[in-house]
C-alpha cells in the first residue's frame, strides 16, 4: 500500500514516516531528500530554479518522483512525505497513475507548530537536524553530535511573522489535498511513541479490510 504523510512544519510527519517505513519495510520518500540527492544534468536543472529563488515546477518534481517510485524497492509500497503540497500536485500525481491508498494528517495547533519550529537547529556541515523543544537535542549546546560542526537556525525559523505566514499558506493549500484523499487524522501533540501507535493501529485496520 502507498501512504502519504501530511502535516504542518513541526508536526513530526517526517519522524513518523521514517518509523513506519522501517516497520513496514517500504521506502520513505521525502521530496526534500530526493531533490538534495540528485546529480548530473538533473542537479543543474534543479539548481537553475533554486538559485533564482523559484519553486521547482510541478512537471519536474513529478518526473523526479516517478523515476524514484519506478525503482524495485517501491514495488510493495512507499511512504510519501512533502508532496503533494497542493491540489494541483495531487491531481497531477493521480493522473500519472501514482495512487495513494491513505493519507495520515498529523495535526498540531498553530501555537504548537510555532513553538516547535522556533526550536529547530541544523548542522552547517552535515545538515543533521535537532530540536531544543522536542527531540533530538544535541548533547553539547550548539555542537552537532554527528560531525562536531556548529549548529545554526534558519532566519525564517526564528521570526514569528515569517512562521505564521508559512502556516497560513500551508492551511490554504493543504485543505483541498486532505479532502482529495482518504485521510486519517492523527493527534500530533502526543508523544512520538503514542503518535506512532495510533498510525500503526490505523494501518492494521486498513489492511484487514483491503
Amino acid at each position: 500500500m502507498n501512504y502519504l504523510f501530511i502535516g504542518v512544519q513541526g508536526s513530526g510527519k517526517g519522524t513518523q514516516a521514517k518509523i513506519i517505513s522501517k516497520s513496514l519495510n517500504i521506502p520513505h520518500i521525502s521530496t526534500g531528500d530526493l531533490l538534495r540527492a540528485t546529480t548530473g544534468e538533473l542537479r543543474a536543472e534543479i539548481d537553475s530554479y533554486i538559485t533564482k529563488g523559484n519553486l521547482i515546477p510541478n512537471e519536474l518534481m513529478l518526473r523526479i518522483l516517478k523515476e524514484r517510485i519506478s525503482q524495485e524497492d517501491c514495488q510493495n509500497g512507499f511512504l510519501l512525505d512533502g508532496y503533494p503540497r497542493n491540489i494541483q500536485q495531487a491531481k497531477d500525481l493521480d493522473a500519472a497513475g501514482i495512487k495513494i491508498d491513505n493519507a495520515f494528517n498529523i495535526e498540531i495547533s498553530d501555537a504548537e507548530a510555532l513553538r516547535r519550529i522556533k526550536g529547530r537547529w541544523s548542522c552547517k556541515k552535515c545538515e543533521a537536524g535537532y530540536n531544543y523543544v522536542t527531540a533530538p537535542k544535541p548533547k553539547q549546546e550548539g555542537i552537532c553530535d554527528v560531525c562536531g560542526g556548529p549548529l545554526s537556525q534558519r532566519a525564517d525559523d526564528s521570526s514569528d511573522d515569517a512562521i505564521n505566514q508559512r502556516l497560513k499558506t500551508y492551511h490554504d493549500e493543504i485543505g483541498p489535498v486532505i479532502k482529495f484523499y482518504n485521510t486519517t487524522k492523527i493527534n500530533g501533540e502526543q508523544s512520538i511513541e503514542k503518535v506512532n501507535q495510533d498510525i500503526e493501529k490505523a494501518i492494521k485496520w486498513m489492511r484487514m479490510f483491503k
